[in-house]
């Protein structure tokens, strides 16, 4: 369909009747070529793409004839009304240049900029953004804003996989460079130009404002920093394993070089973006290759599911199979991969990136370098062994293969957890070394002796012994309960402690317990509940504006006798762990929530607490 289809209906089309002499779009030029299929029921997609191939191949000719500052004026302030009008500028270049790989890659940032900003238009007048394109270019809302049969255009063009689906099969690494003809990109850039003329006249009779929403920060950086930063010698092996790593499709080899030059030039998220798309494409193929499916490793047809990240990354096929890539790759390669794009918690680059929800210009130079890094420790495997060993010798080659082989999930939710627990722990240390309120001394001085108050004291040393049955040997919590922090309050510290132990003991024992029936879940559940219940409940009792101390005691007495009660029926995650028989064995956790990887968990440094 993009090939071909586009190139099947001869002659030549009147510029003049898609865009006038001072650049505004003609939109019904555009909008009869896209027909109705014959059961009435949708577009007819491949007999739009063949009417709309003359339009296509006369707007790539008056683009590419006019010249570049009369192509700036007649279309610059139609493109105010996107996230990036500073994008076309990069465009009119790669258009200039007739660079295959740099059209592509224009047309990758074109959609993104183009789907951000049918977001902002959509808030005009609607609550909440659709998360997906093809749900943005199906809203009423748009419709209402620039025409049915407007977004008809875009449907064809980006919206659904039935059509040229650019979009898509840009950003999912199918397309090869010389596969994309420039004359989409052209058209792209009018039809942006256009849907500004038509948003124009909107915003004048509706008197809205249209609002940009900020492009999100990618945060984190600091958990993302496994390779050191990239200097000169990366990018050369890089360039060397290019030619020789089989991972690389030749086809594909013009945006791998293409990556390169953008990022020596410090265009970060160009780079980036290039690589994610190639990694793609190689995993796919390896996918398919380990998995022995060749069908997989169909190009975005529209006919069949094709295979994208969520499909290579998966634990199983759709079949039910097992799948082997996790195997064939090993779990450091499967943590980082699902770090970067798939963990809730992570920067997920890929989906803000082509999304358009990140700034291209301020893209943090760390992912870009974690990707290239990561992307020379990949195409490594994939070369002869005398090759291999020869890379292998190389300092930088060494280093990275070192920390590639040691890495370890930051985002996936145990490991954020477990760094909260860590975090809550160092912030519960300092609590005896904060100063005490006047008033909360007076009322913490009348709690003094109060049964209550001794009883929550009773009931944390008690339980908190149990837990000390469940710990590993060699590993303590505290050196003995007369070490249990005191602080002028005697009793908050030592309870949150308690609960950390907890949490801490449930989260190495997480994947020891093959499952709970329906009651007991519910149970398990209902208890977790209650314990989060009681920490927020203390949170707004222990306010500078209410310090209701006597009611704190109270929740905790509570909270301790629940807490005391649900020990004693051995419902708890480390009651029903099949106990390994080493130590190791015990500080392990295996799969995640799609359960495609065992990896170790770092001792959680509870003998600090």
């Amino acid at each position: 369909m993009i090939c071909k289809l586009g190139f099947e209906v001869g002659g030549s089309h009147d510029i003049n009747s898609i865009v006038t002499p001072d650049g505004e779009v003609c939109w019904k030029t555009l909008t009869d070529c896209v027909i109705c299929a014959e059961s009435a029921q949708g577009l007819d997609y491949w007999g739009s793409v063949r009417l709309l191939g003359p339009v296509c191949e006369a707007i790539h000719s008056h683009l590419s004839h006019l010249p570049r500052r009369q192509l700036e004026m007649q279309f610059a302030q139609w493109l105010q009304w996107t996230s990036s009008p500073e994008l076309f500028a990069e465009i009119f270049d790669a258009l200039e240049s007739l660079q295959s790989p740099a059209i592509s890659l224009s047309l990758m940032k074109l959609t993104s900029c183009l789907e951000r900003s049918l977001g902002d238009v959509f808030l005009l007048i609607g609550k909440e953004c659709p998360f997906l394109l093809r749900d943005l270019l199906a809203s009423e809302e748009l419709a209402h804003v620039f025409g049915q049969s407007v977004m008809n255009v875009l449907e064809v063009f980006v919206g659904c996989p039935r059509g040229l689906n650019l979009r898509n099969v840009l950003w999912h690494g199918f397309a090869a460079p010389h596969e994309v003809p420039a004359k989409y990109c052209s058209t792209m850039v009018l039809l942006m130009a256009g849907l500004g003329q038509l948003l124009n006249s909107y915003l004048q009779h509706t008197e809205f404002p249209l609002a940009h929403r900020p492009p999100l920060a990618l945060t984190h950086l600091e958990d993302l920093i496994v390779f050191p930063d990239v200097t000169h010698e990366a990018p050369s092996v890089l360039e060397e394993l290019m030619k020789k790593s089989t991972f690389i499709l030749r086809i594909m080899l013009p945006y791998w070089e293409l990556a390169l030059i953008k990022f020596k030039s410090h265009r970060f998220a160009d780079c980036a973006m290039l690589l994610l798309t190639q990694l793609e494409t190689g995993l796919r193929n390896v996918f398919a290759t380990v998995n022995k499916c060749p069908r997989r490793l169909l190009t975005a047809e529209s006919t069949a599911l094709y295979t994208t990240f969520d499909e290579i990354l998966a634990k199983h096929l759709n079949d039910g199979q097992v799948n082997q890539l996790p195997l064939f790759l090993g779990d450091p390669a499967m943590e980082f991969l699902w770090d970067f794009l798939n963990h809730q918690e992570g920067p997920r680059v890929r989906d803000r990136l082509s999304h358009g929800e990140v700034s291209l210009p301020g893209f943090p130079k760390e992912i870009t370098d974690q990707l290239l890094a990561f992307s020379i420790v990949l195409l490594l495997r994939f070369v002869d062994e005398d090759v291999a060993s020869v890379f292998k010798e190389k300092a930088a080659v060494k280093s990275l293969l070192s920390l590639a082989e040691g890495y370890s999930a930051r985002f996936h939710p145990l490991s954020r957890l477990k760094k909260q627990v860590l975090s809550c722990e160092r912030s519960l240390r300092v609590w005896p070394l904060l100063p005490l309120p006047e008033e909360a001394a007076r009322e913490i001085a009348r709690l003094e002796g109060n049964s209550e108050t001794n009883a929550c004291s009773s009931l944390i040393i008690r339980i908190t012994r149990e837990l000390y049955h469940h710990l590993p040997e060699n590993h303590c919590v505290f050196t003995g309960l007369e070490n249990l922090p005191i602080e002028n309050v005697k009793l908050l510290s030592p309870m949150l402690y308690l609960i950390l132990l907890l949490i801490a003991l449930e989260l190495v024992n997480i994947h020891m317990v093959h499952g709970k029936n329906a009651h007991e879940y519910q149970q398990y559940l209902k208890f977790l509940k209650s314990l989060l219940q009681y920490t927020e409940n203390l949170a707004a009792h222990t306010s500078p504006e209410k310090n209701k101390w006597v009611e704190t005691v109270g929740l905790t007495h509570a909270a301790l006798l629940k807490m005391r009660a649900f020990s004693e029926k051995e419902q708890m995650l480390m009651h029903l762990a099949k106990k390994p028989t080493s130590e190791a064995a015990l500080w392990k956790y295996g799969s995640d929530t799609s359960g495609h990887v065992r990896k170790p968990l770092s001792n959680l440094a509870l003998s600090s607490a």
